[in-house]
């Protein structure tokens, strides 16, 4: 029986261009890429040089803090080339795919029957732990801490977001056997937190505890769900995994391969082709859009955290979702005076728009503003559906001072939980980066 959890505040952005439910069977990229910068805080070091032959799974760099991380390649072929930026850092590892995958082999486990310490091997050979992230800092997880719990987010609120019922339904065994290897990683409970969607497909799981979650955005957001389940204290360590991820750790278990699939979501208004594709992590983008004019903007997630990409780059390792919206290189002609656009959303009741609750909306990336003052508005809490105080957890950030950071609940952010805070706020600061250089200084003078 499932417990419910039903979130009030927050903010369902109802956007023109949603996925219809069909899935389809991607082209196979020539290229395949895994970018470092996408686990942030990982150095990487790597094990293999260019023109080197590679099965799917093989290693191909590890973290320089914690070599117990590895990160290991989706597909089979020759590593093509290690992009490199500033300072000589690693942004992308190359892959050039053979046509047909060819696996390593890492041999079937049964991950219940399994000892602890051999499902924790597993998991970080075959590179299945990059896919573990912890809270508090919202970074890859250390293997080396033992998580009080481990929560699972099945629940869609994200606008336009892929939904995750659909994603797993067809993968039910594998995430059994994925939440069987999680089970062996806590002395506490696994989460599991569905939607109306994804609890028709999971509401037999064995070995969690399921949540049933209702309520606007943010309430898919894991933390969110931590806040109101299991909240963090200082010292306490949480995991979190993403659906499709725990269905990719089963399936080592299950044929000893790493298989890297991801289905991806093409979405947005501005996105011809919006269904879903059977793809692998690390795809080329332009396999998914084909040609795309420059007033398009593509997004790498979904439109509140996602990274903007140009055509012909790769799919964030995490990513499964592509959208595709108008970019916002027009001026609006007395913009700043009210009820004068009514086409557009607005959450401060500036345009008519809120007479229609139920209209989608074509957003572009225009910020309609310029970067001011914070103003205490009430805005921001209208929005964050958490026990914490957002704009004075902003400006201790800003202000690098921990004291207050820890007081005010630094423990129990990330930056996706600000997405919507930064899209009502009338500064236009860019919300989500203060909230991650808050972090990374936390984790730097705490640890």
């Amino acid at each position: 029986m499932s417990k419910d959890i039903r979130i009030k505040r927050g903010l369902t952005l109802r956007l023109e261009g949603e996925a219809e439910k069909e899935l389809i069977k991607a082209p196979r990229s020539k290229t395949y890429a895994i970018k470092p910068p996408d686990f942030h805080t990982v150095v990487p070091k790597m094990v293999v040089k260019e023109g080197a032959k590679l099965l799917a799974g093989d290693e191909i760099f590890y973290s320089k803090y914690t070599d117990q991380i590895r990160f290991t390649t989706p597909v089979s072929g020759v590593l093509k080339e290690i992009k490199r930026g500033d300072k000589r850092r690693i942004l992308e590892v190359i892959i050039e795919a053979d046509p047909e995958n060819v696996y390593r082999d890492f041999g079937k486990m049964d991950a219940a029957k399994a000892d602890a310490k051999d499902v924790k091997e597993r998991i970080l050979e075959s590179g299945c732990g990059a896919f573990i992230y912890q809270r508090p800092y919202d970074i890859v997880a250390d293997p080396a801490d033992t998580p009080k719990a481990i929560f699972i987010s099945a629940a869609t609120t994200a606008p336009l977001a892929a939904d995750k019922g659909f994603i797993i339904k067809d993968k039910i065994e594998a995430f059994q056997e994925g939440i069987n290897a999680l089970r062996k990683l806590t002395p506490g409970k696994v989460h599991l937190c569905v939607d109306d969607s994804s609890a028709e497909y999971l509401k037999n799981i064995q070995g969690v505890e399921l949540h049933h979650v209702k309520g606007p955005h943010p309430a898919g957001n894991v933390g969110i769900q931590i806040h109101k389940i299991d909240p963090i204290n200082r010292g306490e360590r949480v995991w979190t995994v993403g659906v499709e991820d725990v269905a990719i750790i089963g399936n080592v278990f299950l044929t000893g391969e790493y298989r890297a699939e991801r289905t991806i979501a093409v979405t947005g208004s501005e996105a011809e082709n919006r269904k879903y594709f059977q793809a692998i992590i690390g795809a080329n983008v332009a396999d998914f859009i084909g040609e795309v004019s420059d007033s398009v903007r593509i997004i790498s997630g979904d439109v509140l955290t996602g990274t903007q990409l140009s055509n012909g780059q790769h799919i964030c390792f995490h990513d499964n979702e592509v959208t595709m919206i108008p970019e916002g290189d027009n001026y609006r002609l007395f913009g700043w005076l009210p009820f004068t656009y009514n086409n557009i959303h607005s959450n401060s009741r500036t345009s008519l728009s809120w007479l229609f609750p139920n209209k989608k909306y074509t957003p572009t990336t225009n910020l309609n503003g310029e970067e001011r003052a914070l103003v205490v508005t009430g805005e921001m809490e209208e929005v964050l559906p958490m026990d914490v105080y957002p704009m004075q957890l902003i400006k201790a950030c800003m202000a690098g001072n921990i004291e207050k950071m820890e007081n005010l609940g630094i423990y129990e952010v990330a930056p996706e939980d600000f997405a919507l805070v930064e899209y009502v706020n009338t500064s236009k600061l860019e919300i989500q980066e203060v909230i991650r250089l808050g972090l990374d200084l936390m984790i730097t003078e705490v640890g």
